[in-house]
């Protein structure tokens, strides 16, 4: 597979992650602390995949590295929000239990990404 194949792949399943975790926010239940949540959450799952389409299309090894170090923070705070939910037995348990799974493969594969760039 080359790159752009990987990348093209990548760019989709981030992006389905994140739409997949804006339809689980929508059915939790309204609450203050619930909207927090959201509001967290959302803006971080959505910056995996904005950062990821904006990392394929850097135009110099820094750039990438720069974008791609905040896919890996998005990431990672996707996965705080997505376990702290969990930690509060909001909405539907086998929906989060494969967001976490999925969102920690995403972590794994762009910190190996990261890592690979950092040598």
């Amino acid at each position: 597979m080359t790159n752009a194949e990987f990348n093209e792949i990548f760019r989709k399943r981030t992006r389905a992650f994140a739409v997949r975790v804006f339809k689980f926010l929508d059915t939790l239940p309204k609450s203050s602390s619930v909207n927090v949540i959201s509001y967290q959450l959302g803006k971080a799952s959505s910056s995996v995949a904005a950062n990821f389409r904006a990392f394929c299309r850097g135009r110099s090894k820094n750039e990438k590295y720069s974008k791609i170090c905040i896919v890996v923070e998005e990431a990672d705070e996707s996965e705080f929000w997505l376990t702290f939910t969990q930690d509060l037995n909001y909405g539907d348990q086998q929906e989060l239990t494969y967001l976490i799974k999925e969102c920690i493969e995403i972590l794994k594969i762009v910190s190996s990404i990261k890592n690979k760039l950092a040598s």
